[in-house]
């Protein structure tokens, strides 16, 4: 799979202000891909395309240049205690995404160049918590790592918490462009994830992202790096043969992942769940889809900002708990897992 490059570029006005801001322009020039100026991505009113489905192709491939506005982070429990803002949005089509409702009917991709005011911000929120350890969330928002050959925001990031005591960063993706991070002096406090899944998920629900084969192929080359690595099992997702399909995954993780590497590795298993509103959403964008999402079969479960989930009903949800977490004790016994949800 070939590294992203974006088919529209906006740029707000002051993003030329910024060092990154002229380096991309200065980029995206050379590539010679469409851009175009915009006073804010809420203005963006003109993405290209006949029809809602066209629209919404474009726009997943359109990158929005701009500033960082808000720098009170987000809470990203369970995983870190904020989530740190390089970027928005994905250029990935996984159908079951919870960034389908949150992006709302304009997926676009928006990278934000005023790094310097966003990592002062990490670096009092540290200060608040000292002598604990702070860990930053980089991915709850976007696949960075899918952006982070054009913009290098996230090799700073890295940097910026390779450089403290305190500070721990964290990120998962589904690409394997991760070469030129492969020296960023991130002095262990980067942890490294890869969502994986099953062949049958990744088949079916996460369109235009890079195989099984290759994210585990990447992973192997960031422990030799020498990041901590860990991987996301999400979503965990009940299909005909799932027990076989999940037992598949971690046959190969195995094989692939040397011995010396594969000492504490982290684990966070995700089963599969949805609101009403994303539901209406895929099923919008996605009219074809296999994913299930029968609200009969699933159990209510409170979630972020007061909207209800559907996940697994309780037995089913155990028996996939016992089960991943087995496979993970069989292939992996000195890994940890951080959490089932």
């Amino acid at each position: 799979m070939e590294p992203f490059i974006p088919q529209l570029v906006y740029f707000e006005p002051n993003a030329l202000k910024y060092p990154l801001g002229q380096e991309l322009y200065k980029k995206f020039k050379k590539l010679d891909v469409e851009i175009r100026e915009t006073t804010s991505h809420n203005q963006i009113r003109d993405l290209p395309g006949e029809n809602d489905a066209q629209k919404y192709r474009i726009a997943k491939s359109t990158l929005v240049v701009g500033i960082r506005k808000t720098l009170k982070f987000d809470t990203s429990k369970p995983s870190a205690e904020y989530a740190i803002p390089l970027a928005t949005g994905c250029m990935a089509h996984c159908h079951y995404c919870y960034l389908q409702t949150t992006l709302g009917q304009k997926p676009y991709i928006r990278t934000y160049v005023n790094l310097d005011d966003i990592f002062d911000q990490a670096q009092k929120y540290m200060d608040e918590r000292e002598p604990e350890i702070t860990r930053f969330e980089a991915s709850c928002t976007s696949d960075i790592v899918g952006i982070d050959h054009l913009t290098h925001s996230l090799y700073k990031a890295i940097e910026f918490i390779g450089g403290t005591t305190h500070g721990r960063l964290r990120f998962t993706t589904k690409f394997h462009h991760v070469d030129h991070l492969l020296h960023a002096k991130h002095n262990g406090n980067t942890r490294f994830r890869f969502s994986v899944n099953s062949e049958y998920v990744i088949k079916n629900f996460e369109l235009k992202t890079s195989s099984l084969e290759q994210r585990v192929e990447a992973a192997v080359k960031v422990a030799k790096a020498g990041y901590p690595l860990g991987f996301v099992v999400a979503p965990l997702y009940m299909h005909e043969g799932w027990k076989e399909g999940y037992l598949e995954l971690f046959h190969m993780l195995s094989a692939k992942i040397p011995k010396e590497l594969s000492d504490h590795i982290t684990f966070e298993l995700i089963q599969h769940r949805f609101t009403k509103p994303a539901k209406r959403v895929i099923e919008k964008n996605y009219p074809k889809t296999k994913l299930e999402m029968n609200e009969e079969e699933r159990k209510l479960k409170w979630g972020r900002y007061g909207i209800m989930k559907y996940v697994y009903d309780t037995d089913r949800a155990t028996d996939l708990h016992e089960t991943i977490e087995g496979y993970v004790h069989q292939f992996f016994p000195n890994s940890v897992i951080e959490y089932f949800t």
